[in-house]
């Protein structure tokens, strides 16, 4: 049986309740909702959409890099997002930054009512890890 192995890294936000970053397991990372919280600030005014969404994949990236993947591995993301009229906007930051990756994972996009510390956008995400990766690091 394959290991389960759990990620926890000081470049994106703690976790704050009983869950990790993301699980390693069978060559797959599973990376919980990230919120565009500051890992060195912790939670703050929430500002801007498109602000917030490029914190939100920042954390995104800062745990795939712990769990030694990127984000051009993403098969699958979920987009949490409070206000679907704020959907163009975050597509917008999104597309950017997968496409900066070369990566076109498939999506879910869940309108959602208000979210933790009054934030707008959480993703979470299942990426591979690379070719010949190992179970641990």
């Amino acid at each position: 049986m394959a290991e389960i192995r759990t990620i926890r890294t000081p470049a994106a936000p703690l976790p704050a309740g009983h869950y990790a970053q993301a699980v390693v397991h069978g060559g797959l990372v599973y990376v919980s909702g990230q919120l565009p919280i500051d890992p060195t600030t912790g939670p703050g005014e929430p500002g801007e959409i498109e602000d917030q969404t490029r914190r939100v994949l920042a954390n995104l990236e800062a745990v795939l890099i712990a769990a030694g993947t990127t984000p051009s591995r993403v098969l699958r993301a979920t987009v949490y997002v409070s206000d679907v009229g704020l959907w163009g906007r975050v597509n917008a930051v999104y597309a950017e930054f997968f496409s900066r990756h070369g990566g076109l994972p498939a999506r879910s996009v869940v309108p959602t009512g208000p979210l933790h510390y009054g934030y707008q956008v959480e993703v979470d995400a299942v990426a591979a890890l690379p070719e010949g990766a190992g179970e641990t690091p």
